[in-house]
């Protein structure tokens, strides 16, 4: 393995040197600092989430090839009982594997067997009374010199001993009384660690990033995204300037911004670039009821890595409206275009186009739409600014958009092929309405853990040609154009990584696993885990022997509702692994449970109907983000309508507000009312009678 050899103490020299022994030949340790994440030649690691720091996911290791691939077996499994929803992206130093799960648990693992070294929870179940929906995911964790460094939801940055999983420090990076959280990696750079945090529709929220001392946790900088109320005076220029693209009272509402993951640090032109969320609430009409770009929404901003301080931008949705953000990954790469060697920024955002943009100035290069995209004809080259389609901000009360407010690529991991000179990512194809028909932009506000976005209506079908929801593609940046494309299944599909051995990996919802050709696009190798897929995977090398790593556990905010559920990954019933594949690998992996969809179940409960509109409300805003619309659960989480602790008042109290099982992820309500619990068993029995009478009127047909 590559790396730097670890120098001698003093002390041990003066005893070599007073012995007269010889030094024995220390084994190499990889210092995981700028120089390591930037090495683009070395496989045999994983040091940082996108592998380097590049961002771009692409390992120049050629043992498994276009050629090979067909003979990828399980090399060696983990499993993993008590998580959930599996979205993160593991890391490997020196043979070991470093991975985070449910609740923010840390594992540490043998590489080569998965023999766990060591684990660190950071215990987030305790601070169940402030927190709320999806707490379950993280997408990652960072490596710096001896530390990994986790980021926890309830807001906490935690330093952890890479050795023994022994904690060295923590500190709180949110206000405990504001509605934000934190499921994105850290980011590391020049001693630094640097967080964000997410809450854009769960309070009034103001986005900000902090950089902390990767060895004293101690706060370097912080840069706020969006202006604050201009009374209070501004952090800087740059929330001076930005505060002239804002107009109303839009400190009230928080603005947003909040930069919940898609941070990448350039040690070449040392440059931080972070990638910004949406406004708050989404409804420009209600935060900025002049209009106005509103920055710095929706927008890739480039920092100085040592102060904080800003030194340009690139806004891809001005004045957005949609949820459109920006927190999808940032790609570094260096291409030919037009006879010039730039070197660029590839960003594929929410809003349906497909960014190629010099990363020394922020000047925008291209920008084609790889999706369907309807509030937009075009980006003009020279202005930077999308043609908005009219009508699309629902000026007139309603608008049917695409794409939806999950874009046409979310935070699923985009890898580059520089060797093909493609990106391969998933897309999304589908549109929503969007209404703000009763809403009044001059009352309306945002309470502290009641979603809410000043906009009504919901996604709509496929606006794909061959009625695809999902597909992955891969896009040639230079060209301008999409090389090729791969029907997916189902809508919310996990990321990707590419090798020097003409391969692309993926995994998917119906829990294939699946190596193509980087460069057709042709399906080579597919393997069935039994379950749901969400995490990207990873390849690293230990002694030789090529690797393939991924973990297994469908979950996130997308295993909620009827489409998820259709899938049949029940929750508590699959179990969820990391499994690793070689082309040596002799392992069996036990077979998982079919796919099982839970449904209603009659219980002893005599609903009272002028309770159920009520509890319609409550369920609406506190738990449909987890427990799905009309209470059709998608995997995420337990099946509302086939508990019959709902029956009984005391016991869902016990759960609801007092946190009974906030030792699997359920957080406390603690300021849901009485009046609120009954009148949400009500809501919640009326829609299992209602569907359990749908299903013995199907039957009858």
């Amino acid at each position: 393995m590559r790396g730097r050899r670890r120098t001698p103490s003093l002390l041990a020299v003066l005893t070599l040197g007073l012995t007269g022994c010889a030094a024995p030949d220390e084994p190499t340790r990889t210092v995981v600092d700028d120089a390591a994440l930037a090495d683009t030649t070395q496989g045999d690691n994983w040091l940082g989430f996108g592998r380097t720091s590049s961002e771009q996911r692409f390992s120049p290791l050629t043992q498994i090839t276009d050629a090979n691939v067909g003979g990828l077996a399980v090399d060696w499994y983990l499993d993993l009982p008590g998580d959930k929803g599996l979205g993160s992206t593991p890391l490997v130093v020196d043979g070991v594997l470093y991975f985070i799960g449910s609740m923010n648990i840390v594992r540490a693992v043998d590489a080569t067997s998965g023999t766990v070294l060591w684990t660190y929870d950071p215990r987030v179940r305790e601070y169940a009374g402030r927190l709320r929906a999806g707490w379950d995911l993280s997408r990652g964790i960072a490596y710096w010199n001896d530390k990994v460094y986790v980021a926890t939801w309830d807001g906490r940055l935690n330093a952890v001993d890479a050795a023994t999983g022994a904690e060295v420090w923590s500190v709180q990076t949110i206000d405990p009384e504001l509605a934000m959280y934190i499921t994105g990696p850290p980011k590391v750079f020049k001693g630094k660690v640097l967080v964000g945090n997410g809450g854009t529709e769960n309070g009034p929220s103001r986005g900000y990033v902090t950089a902390y001392d990767a060895e004293t946790g101690e706060q370097a900088w912080r840069f706020w995204i969006v202006p604050g109320n201009p009374a209070d005076g501004f952090e800087n220029d740059a929330m001076r300037m930005a505060a002239e693209t804002w107009t109303g009272e839009w400190w009230t509402h928080g603005g947003g911004g909040n930069a919940w993951h898609g941070f990448t640090y350039d040690a070449e032109l040392d440059q931080l670039y972070i990638g910004t969320g949406n406004g708050s609430p989404w409804n420009q009409k209600v935060r900025s009821p002049g209009g106005g770009d509103n920055l710095f929404l929706c927008s890739i901003v480039a920092l100085d890595p040592d102060t904080g301080e800003y030194l340009w931008h690139y806004q891809t949705t001005p004045g957005e409206t949609w949820d459109y953000n920006s927190n999808m990954d940032i790609v570094l790469a260096d291409l030919e275009i037009e006879g010039r060697e730039r070197k660029v920024i590839l960003h594929a955002p929410k809003n349906g186009f497909f960014y190629v943009i010099d990363r020394t100035n922020g000047e925008l290069i291209s920008a084609e739409n790889f999706v369907e995209t309807t509030w937009a004809s075009s980006i003009d080259l020279e202005t930077g600014r999308p043609v908005e389609v009219p009508g699309a901000r629902y000026e007139s009360g309603m608008a049917s958009v695409t794409p939806t407010e999950l874009g046409g690529h979310n935070w699923h991991a985009m890898s580059f092929n520089p060797e093909t000179g493609l990106a391969y990512y998933p897309a999304m194809h589908q549109a929503r309405t969007y209404t703000d028909i009763g809403i009044d932009p001059a009352t309306y506000r945002v309470t502290n853990w009641l979603v809410g976005v000043g906009v009504g209506g919901g996604n709509t079908g496929s606006t794909h040609p061959d009625g695809l929801l999902s597909t992955l593609q891969a896009w040639d940046p230079v060209r301008q154009e999409l090389a090729w494309e791969i029907p997916l299944p189902g809508l919310y599909s996990p990321g990707t990584m590419t090798t020097a051995g003409n391969l692309v990996f993926q995994g998917r919802l119906d829990g294939a696993f699946v190596a193509y050709r980087a460069d057709t696009g042709a399906e080579l190798w597919t393997y069935d885990l039994g379950l749901g897929i969400l995490a990207p995977p990873i390849t690293y090398a230990v002694d030789g022997r090529q690797y393939v790593a991924l973990l297994v556990g469908y979950g996130s905010l997308a295993a909620r509702g009827t489409e998820a559920a259709a899938l049949g990954w029940a929750y508590g019933l699959h179990t969820r692994r990391l499994v690793t594949f070689s082309l040596e690998g002799t392992a069996t992996l036990p077979p998982q449970p079919p796919p099982y969809i839970p449904g209603p179940i009659d219980a002893p409960f005599e609903v009272d109907r002028a309770q159920v509109g009520r509890g319609a409300v409550v369920f609406g805003q506190q738990c449909s983000l987890c427990h799905g619309g009309g209470a059709v659960a998608g995997g995420l989480t337990p099946d509302l309508r086939a508990s019959l602790i709902v029956t009984r008042l005391e016991d869902f109290a016990s759960v609801v507000r007092d946190g009974a099982r906030a030792v699997n992820g359920m957080p406390a309500y603690a300021d849901i009312s009485l009046d609120e619990l009954v009148a949400l068993q009500h809501y919640i029995r009326a829609r299992a009678e209602t569907d359990l009478a749908a299903q013995a009127a199907e039957e009858r047909r």
